[in-house]
């Protein structure tokens, strides 16, 4: 009968949430709730709740469940969880599911002890857990099976991890929490100071899509936004260019680079070596920022590529992952439930 159990790989991210079976991607949602505050009663999910940000009366709360790829919320995302875990399985759960979920590396025993009670929560028949860096090496088909250096950067929105990996084990790494929803506070902060007009998240995060860039370019785009001024709290209508967001987010990029160079000074050279020879994998949501690749490397002194699957490469590994239980389980400890 426990053959008949289905085996979910999920990357649980502080902005999306992935579900995968095998190769293929079952479900992709934010990871954003909305709650009638009196009752904590769940009422809006994934898409849906995102587009209420903002926008709600004062008896409505939309939550982020997860802050920084950590449960900050418990209920809430065992409750968005099991949303998910249904849409995949149907209303019954006959053959409970066994769940491969994504942690970033270095979180605390308490709080993997969350995930993996969410995931149970979630109708999961058994847990395990593997560091977002690994299922991304696994997700990119890179050769991690061998006694080879492989580095992966990992820009989610809460979280930047960087890692080295060899014999399908991290072998150097450090997690930071300047990711891409802080690149965002940095745009929401230089148009504050410099225009005086306050602007939403969903604004700074359509100025870094739409216009953003982690080098200065030739070719400027522009664009316009509305803001409210600070002084009057009436509208305020601005136009932003190319170089002004490139201004803005050098702070954040900065710390992103030292975060990967912290990694690369505590690696050894062997393997330094290999990763000169293969260049940095580039993986999340934030990798897709024009020109990114190209910062890292004249930061770093070594060649960084944006992987051809950056958004869903975590959740594809979480799912190959089951393949290859023994490899990763034998190089990590405290990640089963």
């Amino acid at each position: 009968m426990a053959s008949l159990s289905r085996e979910l790989g999920i990357d649980l991210g502080t902005f999306n949430t992935q579900i995968a079976e095998g190769n293929q991607i079952l479900v992709q949602e934010p990871t954003i709730v909305a709650i009638v505050i009196n009752e904590m009663k769940l009422v809006e999910y994934g898409t849906t709740a995102l587009g209420m940000l903002g926008r709600v009366p004062e008896t409505i709360e939309v939550v982020r469940p997860l802050r920084h790829g950590v449960i900050a919320e418990y209920e809430l995302t065992e409750k968005f969880l099991n949303i998910l875990v249904r849409k995949v399985t149907g209303p019954t759960l006959f053959f409970r599911p066994k769940m491969l979920i994504t942690v970033p590396y270095g979180v605390t025993s308490v709080e993997k002890r969350a995930v993996q009670e969410a995931g149970l929560g979630a109708g999961a028949r058994e847990v395990i857990l593997i560091p977002q860096p690994l299922a991304a090496a696994i997700g990119m088909d890179l050769p991690i099976n061998t006694p080879t250096g492989n580095m992966v950067i990992s820009l989610g929105a809460g979280t930047t991890q960087a890692a080295v990996i060899s014999m399908t084990g991290i072998v150097s790494a450090e997690a930071s929490q300047t990711a891409g929803l802080k690149i965002d506070e940095a745009i929401i902060s230089y148009v504050r100071k410099k225009y005086g007009i306050i602007v939403a998240p969903p604004t700074a995060e359509a100025l870094k899509l739409r216009i953003g860039a982690a080098l200065p370019s030739e070719e400027e785009l522009t664009m316009e936004i509305q803001g409210q001024d600070q002084v009057t709290g009436l509208p305020k209508p601005v136009t932003l260019s190319t170089n002004e967001i490139v201004e803005a987010m050098q702070p954040p990029l900065e710390e992103i680079a030292a975060t990967a160079k912290r990694v690369l000074e505590k690696t050894q050279p062997e393997l330094i070596s290999d990763i000169i020879d293969r260049g940095v994998a580039l993986c999340g949501g934030t990798a897709l920022m024009k020109g990114l690749d190209k910062y890292l490397t004249i930061a770093l002194g070594i060649p960084a590529y944006v992987v051809d699957n950056p958004v869903t490469c975590t959740v594809e590994g979480a799912a190959r992952g089951f393949s290859m239980l023994d490899l990763i389980l034998r190089t990590q400890q405290g990640f089963s439930a």
